[in-house]
C-alpha cells in the first residue's frame, strides 16, 4: 500500500511538473536571405569618385533572423550594402507589419558598410530625394526576406558569447607631428589629426582614439542541436582590395560563407544564416600603418580577415550555454537632432570654387567634391528627427545609430548598458555621415568635415543617453 501510494505521489508531482512546463511559451527562430545584387552599370559608391559596376565577384544579400518569444516577436535584416537611406528602411518595415503582423518598430534594418556595392541611398545630402527603381527594389526585397523569415519559424533554442578578435581594429585618425597636417578641402590649417596618415609615415606620433576588438554574438539552433542562424557585431569598417568595377558583400560576406563551414551547416533545409553585422567602426580599419602592408592579391586580405574572424567566433561559439527560453524586447524612437549647415563664408568659398570650373563633369578634386557637398548641405532644414532602436534579447541588448560611429561612443554605450553584453549596430534605419564625439569634432579630420559628418557637434552624447534610457527601459520590462 505505501508503495502504491508513493507511485501515486510520484505521478501527481510529474503531471503538475509536466503542466508547469506546457505553459512556458516555446522559444521559436527562423531565418532567410534575399539576393539583392543590382543590375550591372550602375555607380559602385564607396570612394570620392564613382565608376560603373562591370562584374559581380559575389551576390549581395540581405540576411534576416526573426525571434518570437511566445509574446514578443523581432527581426533583424542586415543588407549587403554601404548604407540604406530612411525612406528603403521605412517602405521596408511598412510592408513587413503589413502582410505579417509584426511591428515595424520590432524591425531592424543595416547595412554592412561593403564599399563595392551600388548605392541604395539615392541623393545622400538631399532630404527628400526619389525613390529609385534599386532603392524600391531593396525595399520589397527586405520585406519579402522578412516574410520567409517567419515562414521558417520553428522551436529554437538560443545562446551568446563574446570573444576578442584585436588583430584586425586600428584607429584609423592619427595625431601627427606640428606643422604636417596637410590643408582641408574648407582652406582650414588648424586640423590635428588626419585619417589613413600612410604606412610608417614618419610624422606618426599616436592614434586618435581606441579601437574596439569585441564581437558580440548570439545564436539559434533546433532543440536537437543543428544550427539555425548566427547574428555578430564586429567594428571592422571594411577591407576592400577588390578590382576595379567590381560588386561585392567585402569581408561580411566571405565571414557568413565561412561560419556555414565551420559549423557544417551546408546544404540545410531551411538554410543556416550567417549575419555579420557593423559596430561601431567609424574610426576604425583593419590597416597598421605602424607596419609596411603585406601585398595580397584581389581579395586576399579580404579573405584571411574573414577567416581568422570566424574561427575566433566559432571557438567563443563551441562555448555557448544552449538556453530553451530568452525573454525578448523591442523600442524605436525618433530624436531631434540639428543638421550642420556651411558658415556664410564656406558656402561663399564653396560656390567661388565650383564657378571656376569649366567642364561639366562631375566634380573631381577633393576641394570640387567638397564645395558641391557644402552647397548641397546648405539646403538641409534646421533639424530633423532620426531613429535609433534598441531590443532585448535575454542578456543581450542591441542599441543602433543610422551613422558610421566612433568607436568611443560604442564603448560607452557597452560600458553603461545595463545589459551585458551589448551589441551596437551602426548604419541602421538611414545613413548620415559620420558620428564623431564632440571631442573628437575639435581634432578636426576626414570623419569631422561638413557634409562628412551631417549632425550637430553634440549628436553623440544625446543619442547615447536616449538610447541607455531605451534600454534601461527593456531591462526593466516597461
Amino acid at each position: 500500500m505505501k508503495q502504491i501510494r508513493g507511485m501515486a505521489l510520484g505521478i501527481f508531482i510529474a503531471t503538475v511538473a509536466g503542466a508547469g512546463a506546457a505553459d512556458v511559451p516555446v522559444f521559436r527562430a527562423g531565418a532567410a536571405q534575399g539576393n539583392i545584387t543590382p543590375e550591372l552599370g550602375g555607380d559602385v559608391i564607396g570612394g570620392f569618385g564613382r565608376l560603373p559596376a562591370t562584374h559581380v565577384h559575389d551576390d549581395l544579400w540581405v540576411r534576416c533572423l526573426v525571434l518570437d518569444d511566445g509574446t514578443t516577436r523581432v527581426a533583424f535584416a542586415v543588407c549587403d550594402l554601404l548604407g540604406v537611406s530612411r525612406y528603403v528602411t521605412d517602405e521596408a518595415r511598412r510592408l513587413a507589419q503589413e502582410e505579417t503582423g509584426l511591428p515595424a518598430g520590432n524591425i531592424l534594418v543595416s547595412a554592412v558598410h561593403t564599399h563595392s556595392a551600388v548605392s541604395a541611398l539615392g541623393d545622400r545630402y538631399l532630404i527628400r530625394p526619389e525613390t529609385n527603381a534599386y532603392q524600391k527594389a531593396v525595399a520589397r526585397r527586405i520585406a519579402d526576406t522578412v516574410r520567409c523569415a517567419m515562414n521558417n519559424l520553428a522551436p529554437a533554442r538560443i545562446g551568446w558569447v563574446t570573444a576578442n578578435e584585436p588583430r584586425h581594429v586600428f584607429n584609423r585618425r592619427w595625431h601627427l607631428k606640428p606643422g604636417t597636417v596637410p590643408i582641408t578641402p574648407f582652406g582650414d590649417t588648424d586640423e590635428r589629426v588626419k585619417m589613413n596618415p600612410g604606412r610608417l609615415n614618419p610624422d606618426l606620433v599616436k592614434p586618435a582614439g581606441p579601437a574596439d576588438p569585441e564581437i558580440c554574438l548570439f545564436a539559434v539552433r533546433t532543440p536537437e542541436g543543428r544550427p539555425i542562424a548566427l547574428f555578430a557585431n564586429y567594428s571592422l569598417h571594411y577591407v576592400g582590395g577588390v578590382r576595379r568595377g567590381d560588386i561585392s558583400a567585402d569581408y561580411y560576406g566571405m565571414f557568413n560563407d565561412r561560419m556555414q563551414q565551420l559549423l557544417g551547416a551546408d546544404r540545410q533545409d531551411p538554410p543556416f544564416i550567417s549575419i555579420m553585422s557593423n559596430g561601431t567602426s567609424g574610426d576604425l580599419n583593419n590597416i597598421d600603418v605602424t607596419k609596411p602592408a603585406d601585398p595580397y592579391p584581389p581579395y586576399g586580405r579580404m579573405r584571411v580577415v574573414a577567416d581568422e574572424v570566424a574561427q575566433t567566433v566559432f571557438e567563443a561559439y563551441r562555448t555557448i550555454r544552449w538556453r530553451d527560453h530568452a525573454t525578448l524586447g523591442a523600442s524605436f524612437e525618433e530624436i531631434e537632432l540639428r543638421y550642420r549647415h556651411p558658415t556664410p563664408k564656406q558656402l561663399e568659398r564653396a560656390k567661388g570654387i565650383l564657378a571656376k570650373r569649366v567642364s561639366d563633369n562631375a566634380p573631381e578634386t577633393q576641394e570640387e567634391i567638397y564645395a558641391a557637398r557644402a552647397v548641397r548641405v546648405s539646403e538641409a532644414p534646421e533639424a530633423g528627427r532620426f531613429a535609433l532602436q534598441a531590443f532585448r534579447i535575454g542578456e543581450v541588448g542591441i542599441a543602433t545609430l543610422p551613422n558610421e560611429v566612433f568607436c568611443e561612443t560604442g564603448l560607452e554605450l557597452k560600458r553603461r548598458s545595463p545589459f551585458k553584453p551589448t551589441c551596437v549596430v551602426s548604419l541602421a534605419h538611414g545613413y548620415f555621415g559620420y558620428l564623431p564625439t564632440p571631442e573628437q569634432h575639435a581634432l578636426g579630420g576626414y570623419e569631422t568635415w561638413l557634409a562628412s559628418s551631417r549632425f550637430e557637434n553634440d549628436a553623440s552624447p544625446k543619442m547615447v543617453e536616449r538610447l541607455l534610457g531605451m534600454l534601461t527601459k527593456l531591462q526593466k520590462g516597461k
